[in-house]
């Protein structure tokens, strides 16, 4: 199986293959499209065919598909001693022979196609403003210390500036928070955390139904990633329409 970067030889190739299954690579259409400096994808081929690609993004995220053979192939071409992964779950063994994980979960990517939505807001969100990224932050810490356990007030406010961020507040402070990444070709919501002692109010429902309302404005596909085990969070997504389109081993070393 030969292994190869996406240049301007390959890249028709490359478009065909993740046309086939858009949702699946998600992260393969928006970095290369959006990041493209930051951006590196490998191709697994066989015969003149993709059987797997790999994309690594600003030198640590990583995000690995196709067969097993595929996947094996590329993680021998990968160098970094840091990554925050996600491959197919029956690649999970090649992927932990690797890297020892810190964190490890299966992640599901749901989705949402426009006139499937069922809009349910019962508490209208609003925009944030700069002086509430602190709150945010301390939000998304104290709701997934594994994931979110290092993010700062400066680094959502660099995200502000691209990105669709809703809050509710209750009692002076803010309750919940939800961020997406509108584009024409398809937007995922990369963040809903809501405080503890707010939540089953509907909170992360109103937000996520006021982000779907925004994303299917411009965009033909709603998506969200979700740990596998986050039953709320599931039900919550689903009310909303959304539905599980695939699993994932997700793991940061």
């Amino acid at each position: 199986m030969k292994v190869t970067i996406v240049n301007e030889e390959s890249e028709k190739a490359f478009w065909d293959h993740i046309n086939e299954d858009p949702i699946n690579h998600y992260f393969f259409i928006f970095d290369w499209m959006k990041n493209r400096d930051k951006t590196r994808v490998l191709l697994a081929t066989e015969e003149g065919k993709i059987e797997g690609l790999m994309l690594v993004y600003d030198s640590y995220i990583v995000q690995l598909r196709g067969n097993r053979l595929a996947v094996k192939v590329l993680l021998d071409n990968l160098n970094l001693d840091r990554v925050e992964l996600q491959a197919p779950m029956e690649c999970e063994d090649l992927v932990l022979a690797k890297y020892a994980p810190k964190v490890k979960h299966k992640m599901d990517v749901m989705s949402l196609k426009k006139g499937e939505e069922n809009i349910m807001i019962s508490t209208n969100p609003e925009r944030p403003t700069i002086a509430d990224t602190d709150e945010i932050a301390q939000l998304m810490r104290e709701g997934d210390p594994e994931w979110w356990g290092d993010v700062t007030a400066e680094r959502i406010k660099t995200k502000m500036e691209t990105s669709l961020w809703l809050v509710i507040r209750q009692d002076n402070r803010v309750a919940s928070a939800g961020m997406a990444r509108p584009t024409e070709f398809g937007s995922n919501i990369g963040i809903i955390a809501t405080k503890e002692g707010y939540r089953n109010r509907g909170y992360a429902t109103s937000i996520v139904s006021a982000l779907v309302r925004e994303i299917l404005k411009v965009s033909p596909t709603a998506l969200i990633h979700v740990l596998s085990d986050n039953s709320p969070a599931i039900r919550a997504y689903s009310k909303v329409g959304y539905r599980r389109h695939a699993t994932y081993l997700a793991l940061k070393t």
